[in-house]
């Protein structure tokens, strides 16, 4: 479209073009992210409560989980006690909603197992990994039998919280 002065008449952004397709200004405008997160959770009271035999179902399990919530989910590991999930959080998802609801169905999941009195702690650890980092992270969620020979669950969480500079209560940490 050309004005009366023959210069080209702008184009509304949202304006289609000649043939009905919509103009590519349309489209420029994007909202994008990739926060990668480290999470850690435990049983309630850190009670050896999730079999070996369950391990690798579990991991895949909570895998689909995040990935039905548009997170992508990059590694599980659990041992008998805790687990340690890396994901890409989704964009439109809020950290402790993805939480929430990967702790309930991974415990109503373990439950149909056989294992009825199982529960998580209330709490969570959430850590920011960089994109350089993801796959030492994925290294460490893979060999947990190898780190807890040598340093306790609790061990572990305080050397994550004191990397994050988080200040925490003791008391609260375990339940």
């Amino acid at each position: 479209m050309v004005t009366g002065d023959g210069v080209p008449a702008r184009r509304d952004r949202h304006q289609r073009r000649a043939g009905g397709s919509p103009s590519p200004d349309r489209y420029r405008s994007q909202s994008l992210a990739r926060v990668l997160i480290h999470l850690v959770f435990s049983t309630k009271n850190r009670d050896p409560l999730i079999p070996a035999a369950l391990h690798g179902e579990l991991h895949a399990y909570i895998g689909a989980v995040l990935n039905h919530l548009e997170c992508r989910s990059l590694r599980v590991g659990a041992t008998d006690d805790h687990v340690h999930i890396l994901y890409a959080l989704a964009r439109t998802r809020a950290l402790a909603t993805v939480t929430e609801k990967v702790k309930t169905a991974s415990s109503q999941w373990i439950k149909r197992r056989g294992v009825t009195a199982f529960a998580w702690q209330t709490g969570y650890g959430a850590f920011s990994v960089s994109e350089a980092n993801a796959r030492s992270v994925c290294r460490y969620i893979e060999h947990q039998a190898t780190h807890h020979a040598r340093f306790s669950c609790r061990d572990e969480f305080r050397g994550f919280l004191r990397r994050s500079h988080l200040d925490y209560d003791e008391r609260y940490v375990w339940d």
